[in-house]
């Protein structure tokens, strides 16, 4: 079975994982009435299931998210663009109190000054925590939950953006600054690093696998806003500049549009994989390692080879 060998991938590497494959154009994925009310039987969670047009493991399970969130966050703000609440030329300063360090601005010496779709683009392309933090800040925090709750994703939960995340780990280990943070973290035993807030579903953003692929789902559809607004984020997520992953499980010619997430331990990603004879096949991949590390490259083709095995028993069946 297609399910077995997706487990023998994740069990070679000393990971666990949970997935979601799901063909766009054959199936129905539930409604806003359950995500996943249309499933075949015994595709409950914690199962390891295949058949009908998806391929399911521990599909059900509440994860962490982490980055993958900015992929509402941005649907929100293409939706609020289209129905002209927000002008997406409008500048914004980014200064030193704004940054949280890493990619794209967040990384910045001196202040920026960008439009707010150009955060948008951040955000998706390079996972920019800055980026996303000010673009939360002006579609509204508030918001990103009603729109998980209209799209009909009951188990996605959105617990602040990446300042609120940074802010719960300073607390959780007891530091004042992020300087105070980079000097505790790597002094902490695995223990009580795995106990902090940010690895818990119940105490942070998360959702399952198969809820994310019904996100995407309803964005390639047009199904989740005005078909402008699901274009820009199609768009953003195409340019994803992280290819490791997803990406590096699929031939040549096959378009894979993505959106990435990573913690300590924590490999994330979720897109979708367009051949050229039409077929769209919407992938969620979520791992778990023992080792507290966000950089393995066996990990990430893992993640590919997993997708691309899924794949390729929808495309056979």
């Amino acid at each position: 079975m297609a399910t077995e060998h997706i487990g023998e991938i994740f069990e070679r590497i000393g990971v666990t994982g949970c997935l979601h494959v799901v063909d766009l154009d054959a199936v129905d994925d539930g409604g806003p009435e359950g995500a996943g009310a249309g499933r075949p039987d015994g595709a409950g969670p914690g199962g390891l299931e295949s058949g009908w047009r998806e391929v399911a493991v521990r599909a059900d399970e509440q994860v962490v998210i982490a980055s993958i969130f900015k992929v509402l966050l941005v649907l929100e703000f293409a939706r609020q663009v289209v129905a002209g609440q927000l002008d997406p030329r409008e500048r914004v300063l980014v200064t030193a109190d704004d940054r949280l360090g890493g990619w794209g601005i967040a990384g910045c010496a001196d202040d920026a000054e960008v439009s707010l779709r150009d955060l948008a683009y951040f955000a998706m392309s390079v996972s920019d925590n800055t980026a996303a933090d000010l673009l939360l800040r002006r579609v509204g925090a508030d918001v990103l939950p009603m729109l998980a709750a209209e799209l009909g994703l009951p188990r996605t939960r959105i617990v602040g953006g990446p300042r609120h995340l940074v802010e719960t780990m300073l607390a959780d280990v007891g530091a004042r600054t992020e300087a105070d943070f980079a000097r505790i973290f790597p002094t902490l035993p695995p223990e009580r690093v795995r106990a902090m807030r940010m690895f818990d579903p119940a105490h942070t953003t998360s959702s399952t696998a198969r809820e994310i692929t019904r996100l995407l789902g309803l964005i390639w559809r047009d199904e989740a806003g005005p078909p402008e607004a699901c274009a820009m984020v199609r768009g953003w997520m195409a340019r994803q500049i992280f290819w490791t992953r997803l990406a590096a499980g699929f031939p040549p010619g096959v378009r894979v549009a993505g959106k990435t997430g990573s913690l300590p331990g924590l490999h994330l990603e979720a897109g979708v994989a367009e051949y050229p004879d039409g077929g769209r096949y919407a992938i969620a991949v979520f791992v778990r390692a023992t080792q507290l590390a966000t950089r393995r490259i066996d990990v990430d083709l893992a993640m590919g080879q997993a997708a691309r095995a899924a794949v390729e028993v929808l495309r056979a069946g």
